[in-house]
């Protein structure tokens, strides 16, 4: 019986190369080819087990597996819930479809959660419990209630129990900054630690009960902590190794790795999006393969490795993270894991614990402070990370590190990889932000920023110009050279502190009339950062083009003091009128010969004080951009304006998100980001 199994398995080897086909077309089919629906439609009520939750400061997100898994959000302001997981519940309330990006490669987290096969959203309005004993769950309960009840709980959770939604966001951020997330969530590394204390305090126990108890607590481990694809990876590879070592057939680590890849891909072909996956997979296959035992050498290997996939989901890599991970592995592996470990069984040690990770994220967050070595890079195409480490494997098994070393500088060229005059208007819901981007990124002009809203009317703030940093990493740029703003108001400037605290802004353009108080406040910023800020100018000079701002007078109300723009770009003609109104239209046009205007940034978001019929007809605008928030209280846009607009094509952020307008060779491309 075993010579059998053993024949088959060396059967299976030989058609490695067909079944990695195989697995490729089938991964494709399903995650590409078939499109999935959700079987709720338009229910106001569900049931379902509670499979996972997390209580935020002002609601709770459920996760719940009914006819399938929905995310479910109840907003209060109520911590001491009777929330267990696995529970039963009613839900009450509506269906939603789940938001996706409307700025270009900003998260998509329709996207996220149909990899995750999550197709809908609902938002409670009142719920039942039911409670449920199942035995799996009260484990998986207690475990969580044993680690809240101490004061390093959010430590213990992030690092034993993979959920990182109790860390604060400033500490995220700079572990993501410093390259080391990796050792926040649970991986491999984690798991032969306490493979490694349950077989010393085995070591008496018959080999194979020992063994199986193994892959028991690590399937229950993997139960508890969500099935993360770096533990099933873990636990897999361990199961495996055992059949086989039963069969008396012996493989090489590499292989182990590939048939467990090969199941959990065959079992979830999704799991190829999971960032977890690629990490952990992509990794573990370059340990193996380099078999470096040197604990310097697994941190430079660590941050080669894990590099293209940082750069392709975030856009930048921190250079020093290669000198944090050298370090960080062994504090976290050999110190900080295991006494978590203990802290957890013996809570006695909890002070000791929380004040080891206090001194280790103050480290991390003066480390994170360390700029000048992020370094901003375009997402690369897949073409060019699959050479990047056929290279990587070339220049180690050959010595021949030049070809790695050009594939590096492709990255970086990559940032320049933009022939175009691109001038795009972000979706900042109610508020204005447009980009104006010089061909190969030479200057960035970003007109507006936004202003700050409350994410669903609650106390969690949001920031656009997040979306609008994003987007600018993403295409290779770590600066903006002007930031003009039209005016005062806070849909237009209000997010530009936060802007200028966290991107680098080289100067600041103001417009005439006396600073209100959301300018002073931008001032004293400015001023403790040194960037030079100007007031009521008449052009700036960029590349071979001309910004000219249309100033005609000083009006006694900040919207008509707005500053007007326009500008030519390749014989396109470009103007934003920021909230200027009716009365400054009729001067701009007693003043200036404007005509057959290319793109028209609206005034004043479509309101009715903007856009007067004669102004529209003077101008004759070919196409033109509403920026506005969709459902707004103000009813932008006005209806008089939109027939006033009747004879140019209108785009509206509400409706097509962020619209990007792409000009090379006397040639116009238009491009939107649909929510």
């Amino acid at each position: 019986m075993l010579y059998l199994i053993k024949s088959k398995i060396v059967s299976l080897f030989k058609l490695r190369n067909i079944l990695c086909i195989f697995l490729f077309i089938y991964v494709f089919v399903f995650t590409n080819t078939i499109k999935y629906n959700s079987k709720y439609h338009d229910e106001k009520e569900i049931y379902g087990k509670i499979i996972d939750y997390e209580i935020k400061e002002d609601k709770i997100k459920f996760i719940i597996k009914g006819k399938e898994k929905i995310v479910a959000n109840f907003y209060t302001e109520k911590k001491n819930l009777d929330i267990k997981y696995g529970d039963y519940i009613w839900v009450y309330g509506e269906l939603s479809d789940p938001p996706k990006n409307t700025v270009e490669n900003n998260f998509n987290y329709r996207n996220y959660l149909y990899n995750n096969h999550i197709y809908k959203l609902f938002t409670i309005s009142d719920y039942k419990i039911y409670k449920n004993n199942n035995i799996f769950y009260n484990i998986k309960n207690k475990v969580y209630d044993r680690s809240s009840k101490l004061k390093s709980s959010k430590y213990i959770n992030a690092l034993l129990l993979g959920n990182k939604s109790l860390l604060d966001r400033d500490e995220i951020n700079s572990i993501k900054d410093n390259g080391i997330m990796h050792l926040f969530a649970i991986s491999g590394m984690h798991i032969s630690i306490l493979i490694s204390i349950i077989n010393k305090l085995l070591y008496k126990t018959n080999k194979h009960i020992k063994n199986i108890f193994i892959i028991i607590f690590m399937f229950i481990y993997a139960f508890i902590v969500g099935f993360p694809a770096s533990i099933l990876r873990v636990s897999l590879c361990y199961l495996i190794d055992y059949i086989l070592d039963i069969c008396n057939y012996k493989i090489t680590g590499i292989k182990t790795l590939h048939i467990s890849a090969f199941i959990l891909l065959i079992y979830n072909p999704f799991y190829i999006y999971d960032l977890g996956f690629l990490y952990s997979y992509t990794l573990m296959f370059f340990l193996l393969y380099f078999n470096n035992k040197s604990m310097l050498k697994t941190g430079l290997l660590t941050f080669l490795v894990s590099a293209p996939i940082t750069i392709y989901n975030f856009y930048h890599i921190n250079i020093l993270s290669l000198f944090i991970n050298i370090l960080a592995i062994p504090i976290v592996s050999l110190i900080i894991f295991p006494l978590t470990i203990i802290t957890y069984i013996f809570p006695v040690l909890d002070n000791c614990l929380l004040l080891v990770f206090s001194l280790f994220i103050k480290a991390n967050t003066i480390l994170s402070n360390i700029k000048f070595l992020n370094i901003v890079i375009a997402k690369p195409s897949i073409i060019l990370i699959l050479l990047y480490y056929y290279f990587l494997i070339l220049s180690y098994k050959r010595k021949i590190s030049i070809p790695f070393a050009i594939i590096i500088i492709f990255f970086i060229l990559n940032n320049f990889n933009n022939p175009y005059y691109k001038v795009a208007f972000l979706d900042v819901s109610q508020g204005d932000s447009s980009l104006i981007i010089s061909p190969y990124n030479k200057n960035t002009i970003m007109i507006d920023t936004g202003g700050k809203v409350l994410f669903d009317g609650k106390k969690s703030k949001y920031y656009y110009t997040e979306n609008a940093i994003t987007y600018l990493n993403s295409i290779g740029i770590n600066k903006i050279n002007y930031l003009i703003l039209t005016h005062g108001d806070t849909d237009h400037c209000g997010e530009a502190i936060n802007l200028v605290k966290n991107f680098k802004v080289e100067k600041v353009i103001f417009n005439c009339g006396e600073f209100n108080d959301l300018e002073q406040e931008l001032i004293k910023v400015l001023d403790k950062k040194n960037i030079k800020y100007y007031s009521c100018v008449k052009e700036l000079n960029i590349d071979k083009n001309k910004l000219y701002f249309l100033q005609t007078r000083e009006y006694d109300n900040e919207n008509d003091n707005s500053n007007v723009i326009y500008t030519e770009l390749n014989g396109y003609k470009f103007i934003f009128m920021g909230d200027a109104g009716v009365e400054k239209e009729k001067d701009i046009l007693d003043k200036y010969n404007l005509s057959d205007i290319d793109v028209l940034k609206v005034g004043h978001h479509g309101s009715k004080t903007s856009s007067s019929k004669k102004f529209i007809n003077e101008i004759n605008p070919k196409y033109s951009i509403i920026s506005v928030g969709k459902n707004n209280r103000y009813g932008h846009p006005n209806k008089e304006v939109l027939n006033n607009l009747e004879n140019s094509k209108i785009y509206r952020t509400d409706q097509d998100g962020s619209i990007m307008f792409k000009i090379r060779n006397n040639k116009l491309k238009i491009e939107t980001c649909n929510p």
